[in-house]
């Protein structure tokens, strides 16, 4: 049997991929409750209506900021009852990794390690209203990448059946 020696040099350390969660952090919380008292005598169950989206900007050659922002308005009839609004932010660092991969690092990766904090300070603010609490549901953001991803796709490609989608709506 050898013996084989590892060589553990910096200079092999300054060229092994990274990936580093360096900073998450609170960007943005708002809630309103404009119907406040008024909703708080309110007997029937309220609807709810979520939406999510994720972002980010790079902000050096390997520095980049993804944002996970999740809306949560509810309603009885047309009253709202509360819209809380949060985003959640991170600050990653992608060292020596290729190009290719930061998609998937940004659009899943990131916003995975994310939503737990956001789903916190959402909880959090609901809670804060004495009405009763909502928890936010998992986030497969694998999925919601690659719907993202086709969808682009898609309308690259030219979308040639005369059907015009409004924004915001998914065609089936």
């Amino acid at each position: 049997m050898t013996d084989q020696q590892v060589n553990n040099t910096p200079a092999d350390a300054g060229t092994a991929p990274s990936f580093n969660m360096q900073r998450v952090y609170l960007k943005d919380l708002s809630l309103e409750m404009p119907n406040a008292p008024q909703v708080f005598l309110e007997q029937e169950a309220p609807k709810v209506e979520v939406s999510l989206s994720v972002g980010g900007q790079r902000l050096t050659d390997s520095i980049f900021e993804t944002t996970v922002t999740a809306t949560v308005t509810t309603r009885i009839q047309d009253k709202v009852v509360y819209l809380v609004e949060g985003t959640q932010a991170g600050i990653f660092e992608l060292a020596n990794i290729p190009q290719e991969q930061f998609d998937p690092l940004l659009g899943i990766v990131c916003p995975t390690m994310l939503y737990p904090y956001l789903r916190a300070n959402i909880a959090d603010a609901i809670n804060r209203t004495s009405l009763p609490p909502l928890h936010l549901a998992e986030v497969n953001f694998q999925a919601l990448y690659e719907q993202q991803r086709a969808q682009q796709e898609q309308q690259a490609a030219g979308n040639d059946s005369g059907i015009i989608v409004p924004p915001g709506v998914t065609r089936q």
